[in-house]
């Protein structure tokens, strides 16, 4: 059967090594110190960060009051990618999540290939994000050093994820709970303006939606080309089925909280861009400026950049803390199945796999300088390796819930209790979804190069499974 339920983030040692997790028996169990809280928390605040804060503007830039329409096309692609991976991880949560499955439906190739591509993507990510978090604080402390702040937010996360997973979630809880204050804040702000119920304002209409070339200024292209800038920034929410296995019941975590986030997303990305294009005039969009600030300002919110400064700040220090915890637990959750060195197995008192944690760490250290040497060289070279890696993934999740379902069809409603809506039109259609956006990276030059780069750190990655395979059948030949 491909779909079980347990509690437990191991799983037993397969018969078939081809088709089938190869856990080790007996190998150390992580804690179960997060609560429902932190776990839906961790959903919500996953997918809302700087790409929303400050990446909005480019979107709303390049197709107009239209861009609604592409957080629209790319909510629904994210809610159907989370539900088929909710399918999953109700059935078997286990800290691997998605690379777990895919190993299931295609064998250890594709769990050592899925697994080590999102420890890339978020070892990368952690650096990228200290830098821009210490660059921040270093507007406002100039007489600090940039790597100092470097340092400081690095040790200091580092420090929360070591201690145990409970301080994790806790810290993480807050830093989410900001965020999410903003965006609602922003939300009833934004509504009472639009409808002129703030102290001198007027009601704007839908003025700024039908002049300055009408709701579609670039017509169908300026919406797929703002499909594309805004897609990745829904990227995150699958860290929550990496969590939910470190809480007490993982798959009714999962199951309540990918029913309750999914809605409050799209509240809150197509609530917030309705409110941008409804009272700015859309070309007055721009990539260098967050469109929150313009808003804020006209309204006249004081201090309006501070603030944004302040949020977008908090919204770093979050991803870096989410994404060295998903490192961490992918880096373990490799260890546990033999695709990842045995040190990394090692489990504290408390349950957390704190040689995974350095070990994620470490690469974000290492990446951070190299980006004060060459600043202008390392952090855009490794950003163009991940620039489609997400994509990637949610690709083998669709796989993988296509083929988990075909090879368990018969697989009782008690064990499934959450199942993918539509099956299989809505997964299929969900994955013709995402190969349309690898068509359309293929148009841009940045996404292409990307594209590019990612396919050469995705064919590196097969490379190493295909010689790690080789090694163990020639170590199992007497």
């Amino acid at each position: 059967m491909a779909f079980r339920t347990s509690n437990d983030t191991s799983t037993s040692r397969p018969a078939d090594p081809q088709t089938e997790s190869c856990t080790q028996p007996g190998a150390p169990a992580l804690g179960a110190g997060l609560k429902r809280r932190h776990v839906t928390m961790l959903a919500i605040s996953g997918a809302i960060g700087a790409g929303l804060f400050l990446g909005a503007g480019a979107g709303i830039h390049t197709a107009g009051p239209g861009i609604l329409i592409s957080y629209t096309l790319a909510g629904l692609l994210m809610v159907l990618v989370m539900r088929m991976l909710a399918e999953m991880a109700v059935a078997q949560p286990n800290s691997g999540s998605f690379s777990v499955y895919a190993e299931k439906a295609f064998g250890r190739w594709a769990g050592f290939t899925v697994g080590w591509l999102y420890w890339w993507l978020l070892a990368v990510v952690v650096a990228a994000e200290a830098t821009g978090a210490a660059a921040i604080a270093h507007s406002w402390l100039p007489t600090i050093p940039q790597w100092a702040f470097v340092l400081a937010f690095m040790a200091a996360l580092t420090g929360v994820n070591l201690f145990s997973v409970g301080h994790f979630g806790e810290f993480e809880f807050w830093f989410g709970a900001i965020k999410v204050t903003a965006v609602v804040a922003f939300l009833v702000l934004g509504s009472l303006a639009v409808f002129g119920l703030l102290p001198g304002a007027q009601a704007v209409g839908m003025t700024n939606l039908t002049d300055h070339g009408g709701f579609l200024p670039h017509g169908v292209n300026g919406v797929l080309t703002g499909l594309l800038a805004v897609v990745f920034s829904f990227g995150g929410m699958e860290l929550v089925t990496i969590a939910a296995a470190e809480s007490p019941d993982p798959s009714q975590a999962v199951a309540k909280t990918t029913r309750t986030v999914i809605v409050r997303l799209l509240i809150f990305y197509i609530g917030s861009v309705a409110l941008m294009v409804l009272l700015l005039p859309w070309s007055s969009a721009s990539a260098a400026t967050s469109p929150f600030v313009s808003v804020l300002q006209q309204i006249g919110i004081p201090a309006s950049a501070a603030l944004m400064n302040v949020i977008v700040l908090t919204s770093l220090l979050s991803a870096l803390n989410s994404n060295l915890y998903g490192a961490s637990r992918m880096a373990f959750s490799l260890a546990q199945r033999r695709e990842a060195p045995q040190v990394l197995l090692h489990v504290s008192s408390s349950g957390v796999p704190r040689r995974a944690v350095l070990a994620s760490v470490s690469f974000g250290f290492i990446a951070v300088i190299l980006n004060f040497l060459a600043p202008d060289r390392v952090l855009p070279f490794l950003l163009n390796t991940i620039g489609a890696v997400i994509l990637v993934v949610w690709i083998a999740i669709a796989l993988s819930q296509l083929r988990l379902r075909q090879m368990a069809r018969r697989t009782p409603d008690h064990i499934l209790t959450v199942r993918m809506w539509g099956h299989p039109w809505l997964s299929w259609t969900a994955l013709a979804g995402m190969v349309g956006v690898l068509a359309l990276m293929c148009t841009d030059n940045d996404a292409r190069t990307q594209l590019l780069s990612t396919g050469v750190l995705t064919a590196l990655i097969l490379l190493a499974a295909a010689i790690r395979a080789a090694w163990a059948k020639n170590q199992a030949q007497p």
